[in-house]
């Protein structure tokens, strides 16, 4: 086990005002991917999550259903808590900001800026807004009313309040953004917030006297008509959740390597709480990682539009660990990022059924047919040193991505070993091999196939925990610190061993498993129809884009050909796609190709068509062809494919 220093990784604490949807969910499958990566790797990991729910927001969301504010938040942090459960999410401590420990905490905190002299009373009048909590200037006002962020009508309040002295801190904020060019991620987020920054701050209205439904303040101020502004007690929850202010007993995590935020609470962690930090005299966080939002037909989902995604019912739908693929690779962090289900089939289908879960079940063949399953890696080196060092490349990139947020580079590069796994396999033919008489090279092409499958489970497991584990098991090793060390960080190959077969872990899906997540746009429609009306005058059958789909077509190389006897038109191809084996396919090619002239060239083939009979052969699918008045002629890739690379 390495012995390295404590790691703090936290979300959001989300807002109980509804029910958890994909962008919550998307946080914190990052946060615990890089929680569990932390731990493999051997680090004192402490993953924080969990629920805010002060405000006058949540008093009035109460109060129109006949609840008090507690019950209310009681069931919607419940719901929070519950599917992070069901998705095995690993964290460490749930933090709800009306644990007494976490107001003790808050309480703590005012004490001490305002014995320092950063916290005083005035009257505060402005525009504020009740949906996102926050006072805005008027030059920042849609239309002079109008909240900037969420577009909703302001309130002018003018109430006494305590205010924290952020104009006070200006300067050292500034000063920490350029000391620290990856304090915030991405970088183009940095940008936004100097250019915030440097134009001026005022200082923060941090109590409100207009509701009730909050923190009240230290007894010692004496002042039982104030409660705490909710940005202010939220944001204690990162140090109220590691003992501040009560026992400090977790202390040593402080400060934390990344806060995950969404982009639309930037501010107020980019900002409000180093501001708050320093008048705390505490570190400030190595990193606050803002993502994008998950839109859907481009815009953002809410419920007021009808266009929420539930998170748990396309992992239910699709198994969650596909989905946390998808959600990780799909956009690159930052960025939004528009939800379909074409494309998440279209990942599940290709980068997992096709390059990883069909190399293990290649891997499974060829193995049991030519080795009754054993694996022995004793002379991969020996034949297969610079597919090795290749692997090994990639490998050693990886880490960085990971810890810089660009995770959709890191599962990027981490797809190059599979590439290289399967090229091998097309390049040395192991079926040749083993029919010349090479047993020993074969099996360490084999064997190679096998460790890179090995260190791309173990790489990938933070993202994909069930799956890979059923890769590893297969393999006969387990995830965990010590295989990380044997096969990652010394590049140690696998002891000998007999390979377990397991189902196909990524069964390929034909159509969409949940018709109501794809809804038609209406605008769309009577342009669609006017369409379909021209094409059918002209006699052009027309598909859906779903019936398109079923359609599943891959590059091969045909490894072997040979004419039909007493047939003037067949020949019988054996041709590579990817898997285990060669497929056969009957072609009626034969007045336009000879068999030499097909021999290690690449094709287009349909993969799903119904086998058939021709003249007493067997056929596995159909070649892509054109033909006219010149002849006919295969269609094929215009650069060398690996084979089964998906045709789109």
């Amino acid at each position: 086990m390495t012995c390295q220093k404590p790691v703090y990784i936290t979300t959001p604490i989300y807002y109980v005002n509804d029910v958890p949807h994909i962008g919550h969910a998307y946080t914190t499958i990052i946060a615990d991917t890089i929680s569990r990566y932390s731990r493999m790797i051997g680090h004192d990991t402490f993953f924080l999550t969990g629920t805010d729910e002060h405000g006058q927001k949540i008093e009035e969301a109460a109060k129109a259903r006949g609840e008090t504010p507690q019950a209310y938040a009681d069931k919607i942090s419940a719901t929070f808590r519950n599917l992070w459960d069901e998705f095995e999410i690993s964290y460490d401590a749930f933090i709800r900001t009306t644990d007494e420990a976490h107001i003790k905490g808050v309480q703590y905190a005012f004490s001490k800026m305002f014995d320092k002299g950063d916290i005083y009373k005035d009257i505060y009048k402005g525009h504020y807004c009740i949906s996102c909590e926050t006072f805005f200037p008027k030059t920042q006002l849609v239309d002079d009313e109008f909240c900037p962020e969420c577009g909703k009508a302001t309130t002018i309040v003018e109430e006494e309040s305590y205010f924290f002295k952020l104009s006070a801190y200006q300067d050292k904020l500034l000063a920490w953004y350029n000391e620290n060019p990856e304090c915030i991620l991405p970088k183009s987020k940095r940008n936004e917030v100097i250019r915030f920054v440097e134009s001026g701050l005022d200082d923060l209205s941090i109590t409100r006297t207009s509701f009730d439904w909050g923190v009240k303040l230290p007894e010692s101020l004496n002042d039982p008509k104030h409660v705490m502004y909710v940005w202010l007690d939220a944001l204690m929850n990162y140090l109220t959740a590691l003992g501040y202010g009560n026992d400090n007993n977790k202390m040593k995590y402080w400060p934390a390597r990344v806060h995950l935020i969404g982009k639309d609470i930037l501010r107020f962690h980019a900002i409000y709480w180093p501001a708050f930090l320093m008048s705390l005299d505490m570190p400030l966080p190595k990193h606050v990682a803002a993502h994008g939002w998950w839109t859907r037909d481009g815009q953002k989902m809410s419920k007021s539009k009808g266009n929420v995604i539930n998170p748990k019912e396309v992992a239910d739908a699709y198994g969650l660990d596909n989905f946390r693929y998808f959600m990780l690779r799909e956009v690159p962090f930052g960025g939004d990022g528009d939800f379909s289900q074409k494309a998440l089939i279209d990942r599940i289908n290709n980068d997992l059924g096709n390059d990883l879960g069909n190399l293990l079940n290649r891997l499974i063949g060829m193995s049991e047919k030519y080795f009754e399953g054993r694996i022995d890696s004793s002379n991969v080196s020996k034949y297969y040193q610079n597919e090795l060092d290749e692997v090994i490349e990639s490998f050693n990139k990886l880490e960085p991505y990971l810890f810089e947020m660009q995770i959709h580079r890191y599962l990027e590069e981490l797809w190059r070993p599979l590439s290289v796994a399967n090229r091998a396999i097309d390049k040395y033919q192991p079926w040749v091999l083993m029919k010349d008489g090479k047993d020993e090279e074969a099996m360490a092409l084999v064997a190679l196939i096998a460790n890179i499958l090995a260190r791309v489970s173990i790489m990938l497991y933070s993202v994909m925990p069930s799956v890979t584990k059923k890769i590893s098991a297969s393999l006969s090793f387990d995830i965990d610190n010590s295989s990380w060390l044997r096969f990652i960080k010394n590049h140690e190959l696998l002891d000998t061993f007999v390979i377990s077969k397991i189902p196909p872990l990524f069964p390929r899906i034909e159509e969409p498993l949940l018709a109501h997540v794809e809804p038609t746009s209406a605008q769309e429609k009577p342009k669609e129809e006017k369409q379909e009306t021209k094409k059918e005058d002209e006699g052009i059958a027309l598909i859906s884009i779903d019936q398109f789909f079923l359609t599943s077509l891959k590059i091969g190389t045909i490894v072997e050909a040979n004419e039909v006897q007493k047939s003037d038109r067949l020949l019988i191809l054996q041709v590579d796609i990817g898997e285990d084996k060669p497929r056969q396919i009957v072609a009626g090619i034969k007045e336009f190709y000879t068999p030499e002239q097909l021999v290690n060239t690449q094709v287009c083939v349909v993969a799903n068509l119904k086998p058939a009979k021709l003249m007493g052969n067997h056929s596995e699918g159909m070649l892509l062809a054109a033909k006219d008045e010149n002849g006919l002629h295969l269609i094929r890739p215009e650069a060398p494919k690996r084979n089964g690379t998906p045709i789109k």
